[in-house]
């Protein structure tokens, strides 16, 4: 059982453009699409698609039409009321796949609510083998609303389980990082792209991690440390878009290559990897194996229309070239040396 909490769902308005946006004139769609949308609902789509058990944990009433649209597509739900609706977002596509959002911030929620949020979650990930918290905050959540989270299920929890994957950015990652190192905790998995883990780490730039898998897995080493200094990471997955991921644990690190596809869509490919790389641990298949199939979701994802997520049948996690990076003793020393003055 996956279980994922999205704390900013929304109900995702995907418009395909037949050509690029152009500001100020009026724009002629190919088709249009609603969709329930949020990183943790996309998770739980796709590894519902899988045909695995999920539960999908979010603020909102249970006649909200986004719940209802989870509903409708075979997912479960459990929605913790709020009286507010969940927002909606819109995103416009380009025929070479470029992707412009505009989202909502999301309803104004009260410590009431956060609170009931924190228990229905840990209370739905006891005995569950993956509890994945992920997205943005919506207004009225504090940075620690993660951490608060983890460790509530982490109370609850028995034999190690459930085992954490963490997909955000920005202050709640690092509320929830900082509070680990800090602790001693550890968070099982991370998984950001290369902006976002240049934005946590303030180690090289975002489109230079993207370029460089072997840069990609040194920065990635600074969150996972060593044996005798364990970071407050088990593991990170670093998407690099077309260019493929980067896993990194402990011992070692692997760089797997994207196939060449035609991109429709990125919306929710991150989301997508996340979830090739659930089934394929849940499989219990080897870290390598995972690299493949998070990066064979993510591929198949990019080339749907909208947020659509792919079946498994639908991915090719054979076809990907799965490589060893450099031992983490050097590509730590490179990572410290990134971050001499």
């Amino acid at each position: 059982m996956i279980i994922t909490l999205t704390a900013n769902p929304s109900l995702d308005h995907t418009v395909e453009l037949p050509g690029v946006v152009e500001r100020g004139e009026v724009l002629r769609a190919l088709a249009s699409r609603e969709q329930p949308g949020g990183k943790g609902v996309n998770v739980s789509r796709a590894v519902a698609a899988a045909e695995l058990s999920t539960v999908a944990v979010l603020p909102g009433e249970s006649s909200d039409p986004m719940v209802e649209s989870l509903r409708d597509q075979g997912i479960d739900v459990l929605a913790v009321p709020t009286g507010q609706p969940v927002r909606r977002n819109i995103t416009l596509t380009e025929p070479d796949g470029t992707t412009t959002k505009i989202n909502e911030p999301g309803p104004l929620l009260s410590e009431d609510d956060a609170t009931r949020l924190v228990d229905a979650t840990a209370r739905a990930a006891a005995g569950a083998e993956w509890l994945v918290v992920a997205g943005s905050l919506p207004p009225g959540l504090a940075p620690d609303f993660y951490a608060r989270v983890v460790r509530a299920a982490r109370a609850l929890a028995a034999d190690g389980r459930p085992l954490v994957a963490v997909d955000s950015s920005g202050a709640p990652l690092a509320a929830l990082l900082a509070a680990f190192a800090d602790s001693g905790e550890r968070v099982d998995l991370i998984k950001p792209n290369g902006a976002e883990l240049a934005e946590l780490t303030g180690i090289a730039s975002g489109e230079d991690i993207e370029a460089d898998p072997a840069l990609a897995a040194a920065v990635a080493a600074t969150l996972v440390g060593s044996a005798e200094a364990p970071g407050p990471v088990v593991a990170v997955l670093v998407t690099l878009g077309s260019r493929g991921a980067v896993l990194v644990e402990a011992d070692q690190a692997w760089s797997a290559q994207a196939p060449k596809i035609v991109a429709r869509s990125t919306v929710g490919a991150g989301d997508s990897s996340l979830a090739g790389y659930l089934i394929a641990h849940t499989a219990g298949l080897p870290p390598a194996a995972r690299l493949a199939q998070a990066v064979a979701h993510g591929a198949a994802a990019a080339a749907l229309p909208g947020s659509d997520v792919p079946a498994l049948s639908e991915t090719d996690a054979a076809a990907i070239d799965v490589g060893p990076l450099p031992h983490l003793d050097r590509l730590g020393d490179r990572a410290l040396h990134l971050m001499r003055p």
